[in-house]
């Protein structure tokens, strides 16, 4: 609440600097800030009596949205990129498809790699546990598995942080 908003009889004034003015009206308060050609706001409602401070709103709501603005300049959105091989994936798909893992790794972006098993195949798992960890192994240099290869559905998948 600002300046006419405030319609408490008794509150407790801060100035400018930080300094307490003490209890007063709610008037006298709003007549010391229009002196000023501040504004009056209160930032403790639930106080006994409520505080208010004399303060440029306008200064302080720009100050705030300029820090909100730093903040979200300086956070990283991370992608996650997925890559599906098959359990039976010859040696030049697979150095292709680490190629592309470096890559999106480079680039700062997860990656989750999939083992698709399709019919018979599911009997097979180990294989596919294979080619993950010998996959995860290929890209060491450039990514971290977060962890072990975990079978989900018809799918065992690893997903590779960046270093």
């Amino acid at each position: 609440m600002i300046n006419e908003e405030i319609r408490d009889k008794e509150i407790r004034l801060i100035d400018v600097d930080g300094n307490m003015l003490g209890v007063m009206s709610a008037k006298d308060a709003q007549k010391l800030a229009n002196s000023k050609n501040l504004d009056l706001v209160k930032i403790a409602p639930k106080a006994v009596p409520p505080v208010c401070r004399i303060m440029d709103y306008g200064k302080y709501i720009f100050e705030l949205a300029k820090k909100e603005k730093e903040a979200r300049k300086n956070q990283k959105i991370i992608n996650v990129k997925e890559i599906r091989i098959s359990p039976n994936i010859e040696d030049n798909d697979f150095n292709f498809k680490i190629k592309n893992t470096i890559k999106f790794l480079k680039e700062g972006d997860k990656v989750k790699v999939m083992v698709r098993f399709r019919g018979r195949e599911i009997n097979y798992t180990s294989v596919g546990q294979e080619i993950l960890d010998k996959f995860a192994e290929a890209v060491k240099d450039y990514g971290v598995a977060e962890r072990r290869p975990k079978l989900e559905g018809k799918s065992m998948i690893i997903i590779l942080n960046p270093k």
